[in-house]
């Protein structure tokens, strides 16, 4: 196989991390082949794609948004943006596109080069890429006519959840599906994960630990502190003596958060390491996402909740197909950890879902013998792997122009 050209686009941290390992995983892959090939990665995402060797061309990470409200105001940015990588695609013209997670701009991107494509035909214009999305958009939450057009435009979909490839066999049978289980297993597979319930060896905490896990991205932080803190000072309260830690992403959120956590005693925010704050965790309060996989990870019970602005949960709440947010929940089919979702989360509903856990340790080993079952079908150590496996498949195959 002659040298290959994969463009990339990941456009918030979690995908710019997801996008690095695959890229990894492609390289360790294609070291492996009787006859190697030199691959390029260039595209837009973050510092850890750039860390990976991608030719980082735009920083896409530093455009994420969440809502309806934040999306329309940068529209005018993501245009121009959308603008940029698509003469970029066109005139580099990689051998694979691999659009990982960042739906919206993707979808609509992959629909664009295959436009460009059919209104370049010959055979002096042969360009006609493998295009692979990287986690699967939440067609089976809403508006799973979707899936039609990733039938159209993607020749490959890899997919994170179990519930996944069923779900597009019914719906889109054309398109190729493959799941290869969830990064944040191997992630996590070489924490210490003896130590939980605030236990460590043989001694015994004075009180239980709670963590506080607002979300990655400042929107979330805005909107989910002042209940979470609120809580925390509830629960206080009642259980004097209750320890408190926040996990943030990075140190810019940590500022933001230090004069308004600075109200809870017993209150410790670190930055990164998730895996050791839930090592020793009895309980955590956190926004719905991937962070309450990796709580169910580390079998830590959880109250999950979200808020985000009216406009989008108004427009969310009309066209949701599915009762939950949490991804536990999602996969177990049940309301595994409480939820409480825009004006249900407020301090003291979060408070009274939390004293509720602490107050009763048989039902926290009940929640963690199901978290046990989730994590089982999450598809286990090397998804990375899997997923170069499949996208090196897909380049074999001929493709015809």
């Amino acid at each position: 196989m002659t040298g290959k050209r994969f463009l990339l686009i990941a456009g918030e941290t979690s995908g710019d991390l997801l996008a690095a390992e695959l890229v990894a995983a492609i390289r360790r892959a294609e070291a492996r082949r009787a006859v190697p090939f030199p691959a390029e990665f260039f595209g837009a995402g973050g510092p850890q794609m750039q860390a990976a060797g991608v030719d980082l061309v735009l920083d896409m990470t530093r455009h994420s948004v969440i809502g309806l409200w934040e999306t329309v105001r940068k529209l005018g940015d993501f245009k121009r943006l959308f603008d940029s990588l698509l003469r970029l695609a066109c005139e580099r013209k990689p051998d694979v596109i691999l659009c990982v997670d960042f739906s919206g701009f993707n979808r609509r991107f992959v629909h664009a080069v295959r436009g460009y494509v059919r209104a370049h035909p010959g055979p002096f214009r042969n360009w006609n890429p493998q295009i692979v999305q990287y986690v699967s958009p939440q067609v089976w939450a809403s508006r799973p006519g979707r899936a039609n057009a990733l039938e159209c435009d993607v020749d490959l979909l890899l997919c994170l959840l179990p519930f996944e490839k069923a779900w597009y066999a019914a719906r889109a049978p054309r398109l190729r599906v493959e799941f290869v289980g969830h990064p944040i297993v191997e992630r996590h597979l070489n924490a210490e994960r003896g130590t939980r319930n605030g236990e460590c060896g043989s001694v015994v905490p004075k009180a239980p630990l709670v963590l506080l896990l607002p979300g990655s991205r400042r929107g979330e932080l805005d909107r989910h502190l002042s209940a979470m803190v609120g809580a925390a000072q509830r629960i206080l309260e009642a259980q004097p003596g209750t320890r408190f830690q926040m996990v943030l992403p990075s140190e810019e959120l940590r500022r933001l958060a230090q004069g308004q956590s600075a109200a809870v005693a017993n209150l410790e925010i670190l930055v990164g390491d998730l895996s050791r704050a839930l090592q020793g965790a009895t309980l955590a309060i956190a926004s719905t996402g991937t962070v309450t996989l990796e709580c169910a990870l580390f079998g830590v019970p959880t109250v999950a909740l979200y808020k985000t602005s009216w406009p989008t949960y108004f427009v969310a709440r009309s066209i949701a197909t599915v009762k939950f947010l949490a991804m536990p929940n999602l996969l177990a089919g049940e309301a595994i950890f409480p939820e409480l979702i825009q004006h249900q989360a407020t301090p003291q509903n979060i408070a009274r879902e939390a004293l509720a856990l602490l107050a009763s340790p048989g039902k926290r080993e009940a929640i963690k013998a199901k978290l046990a079952q989730i994590v089982a079908s999450l598809g286990g150590p090397g998804a990375s792997d899997r997923a170069a496996a499949a996208v090196l498949s897909l380049m074999d195959r001929k493709k015809p122009c």
